[in-house]
């Protein structure tokens, strides 16, 4: 028994290191910069557009965006591509049918996937070539190479990205894309803790200020790990059955329905689509007036901006939760194991049922995500706050690292589980 929790233990201990060490790969790529830049001229532009949604996208990217380094883009093109995809899934019968053919359709998805990973990389990395471009004095050599270089550059950055967040999940602990976002934020939050105490210390932000903001912090922190673990139990009754002179059956469980089904894929999601048309116009310098006016409604706290980052947030709420959970499926399951809900008929009644249970819970729990996401919004509009202390950073840090540390429980008592099955029948 013990050799056998020592070796579960083992393996565990090598997929952490293995998880640690591709995370350190990632972030030692956000800090190589893209040939051809002047450091100086960058920093000055980064300064000026920390708001809106380059600031968001330099969350999401780890820092690399500000460092313009070669995983500037991040998995963000990877994200995008995944949310057409699953979007098509719920549209299409092309792409509903390689979804009902189990696993060779999930691969064919993924390839799908893939390719939509590098149109859009190549997209966007053309659109970053163009936007340095447009910065007078940020290219040293500007041309058709750069954008040739800078392109292809991006590209096999982005998807090196890819392939490292695919082996955190086989092989290492965790899901290998959230747990890159998550690195990345967690990287760099001592850096925004020290520029708002910096902040405070220059009388920007008076002390009282800083005290009831990350008051709201951790009041946030609080209330995101206690609607994470909060859940709807429906209780499960399974008839007695007799086989022989025995009677078998006869038990009760529950089907445990979270409240926040989605986890942290809305708010990523939600993001991924402000993102995708209109960051790059951030780097422009052009003086169309119709140009500076799109992107100034796209800023912290403009109406715009929290209207439809809100509406993505609970759009993806529902939709995600739709994916993970079929309520018609789970009934169907339930009625073919002889399991039934106390007072509710097996089959289309029962889905009905559940169905009903979990609108309302999603429908909190995408009250709870927009809440989250946007109440400190408002602050850092107001104040000179970095982003990593924005509710979408802090809801992205404390739901993946609940998720990676129950990962690593399961792990665990898995190991502990077939330790003693092994020796009961040993000793049988």
């Amino acid at each position: 028994m013990s050799e056998n929790i020592l070796s579960k233990t083992g393996d565990l201990k090598n997929r952490i290191i293995f998880t640690i060490f591709l995370l350190a790969v990632y972030r030692f790529g956000t800090y190589v910069p893209i040939p051809g830049i002047d450091p100086n001229t960058l920093q000055e532009v980064m300064d000026s557009n920390q708001k809106g949604l380059l600031g968001m996208f330099n969350v999401f990217s780890g820092g690399a965006i500000s460092r313009m380094a070669i995983f500037a883009l991040g998995i963000m093109p990877y994200i995008s591509s995944s949310i057409i995809v699953q979007l098509m899934t719920g549209v299409s019968e092309y792409f509903k049918n390689l979804k009902n053919q189990g696993e060779i359709g999930r691969r064919k998805i993924t390839q799908i996937t893939r390719y939509g990973t590098v149109l859009l990389a190549s997209i966007q990395g053309y659109g970053v070539s163009v936007g340095l471009e447009n910065s007078p004095g940020l290219v040293l050599d500007p041309g058709a190479a750069f954008k040739v270089n800078t392109v292809i550059i991006i590209v096999a950055s982005t998807m090196f990205l890819m392939w490292l967040g695919e082996q955190i999940t086989q092989r290492g602990i965790g899901n290998g894309i959230s747990l890159i976002i998550f690195s990345g934020i967690v990287a760099e939050i001592p850096r925004a803790l020290a520029t708002t105490f910096e902040l405070g210390r220059t009388g920007a932000i008076s002390a009282f200020t800083i005290v009831i903001i990350f008051m709201l912090l951790i009041g946030t922190i609080i209330f995101i790990v206690f609607m994470e673990r909060a859940m709807r139990k429906v209780l499960i009754n399974y008839p007695k059955r007799q086989m022989g002179s025995k009677m078998y059956g006869g038990e009760s469980s529950h089907l445990p329905l979270k409240i926040n089904t989605a986890g942290v894929i809305p708010a990523i999601f939600a993001s991924a689509l402000l993102l995708l048309p209109t960051t790059f116009s951030n780097f422009s310098t052009s003086d169309s007036d119709t140009l500076i006016n799109f992107t100034s409604y796209f800023s912290q706290g403009k109406p715009l901006y929290m209207l439809v980052y809100a509406s993505g947030i609970i759009f993806f709420t529902f939709f995600y939760t739709s994916i993970v959970f079929n309520p018609k499926e789970t009934a169907e399951n339930l009625r073919k194991y002889g399991g039934y809900v106390p007072g509710i008929r097996p089959g289309d009644r029962t889905a009905e049922y559940l169905d009903d249970i979990l609108t309302k819970l999603t429908t909190i729990g995408a009250m709870y995500l927009t809440l989250v996401c946007l109440m400190p919004e408002f602050l850092i509009s107001k104040y000179p706050i970095p982003f990593y202390l924005g509710g979408t950073s802090l809801l992205i840090v404390v739901i993946v690292a609940m998720d990676t540390v129950t990962q690593v429980q399961t792990r665990l008592m898995s190991g502990q589980y077939a330790s003693l099955i092994k020796k009961s029948k040993f000793k049988t």
